[in-house]
């Protein structure tokens, strides 16, 4: 977040050491200092708004409760990005399930055995890896229209694109994504 221009700093070392200790004031400071570069991240990485503002609220939650576990003070942002990442690719695996029942007609639990669920689990975090890697404006227009399934117009509208322009990102999106699955498999 910028205060008059300025980049404003993740909180310092003391704030969090102080934090760490269990002092209330400094994880209030912590938790405010650490929002606008959570919320900033949660936004790039999430497909709607609204999972980043609830993907920004879980990490601030699990910083309130568990910084006295933090080790080092100076891993502060890495673990909190970690944390909102988890969750938004959480959030992902969750909308995609759905959608996928949806379009299956199957109840969301439903599987032949734990062999296939667990193989399912595994293949959804890959894809949510390969997701995640991608840049905003492509992450953002696959998963609207492939996740979603939004039309293109509505995508388009949605992203203040023309149409073209849409499926231009759509498709470096795409060729992105699949270039993503092989480097991880």
């Amino acid at each position: 977040m910028t205060v008059g221009g300025t980049r404003r700093p993740w909180p310092d070392t003391a704030v969090v050491r102080s934090a760490q200790a269990g002092d209330e004031a400094s994880i209030s400071v912590l938790i405010e200092g650490a929002h606008p570069h959570v919320r900033r991240f949660a936004t790039s990485l999430c497909m709607s708004e609204q999972d980043a503002e609830d993907a920004t609220q879980e990490a601030l939650v699990i910083l309130y409760r568990k910084i006295g576990t933090l080790r080092a003070t100076g891993a502060l942002a890495s673990w909190m990005f970690t944390i909102v990442r988890n969750e938004c690719v959480r959030r992902w695996a969750i909308s995609r399930r759905h959608v996928l029942a949806e379009a299956t007609d199957l109840p969301l639990g439903a599987s032949s055995s734990a062999e296939e669920a667990a193989l399912a689990e595994i293949e959804a975090r890959r894809v949510s890896a390969a997701i995640a890697g991608l840049p905003s404006d492509q992450r953002q227009v696959l998963l609207l229209r492939d996740v979603h399934g939004y039309s293109g117009r509505s995508v388009a509208k949605h992203l203040g694109l023309s149409l073209p322009a849409m499926k231009s990102r759509l498709h470096r999106a795409r060729a992105a994504l699949r270039a993503g699955l092989e480097e991880l498999a």
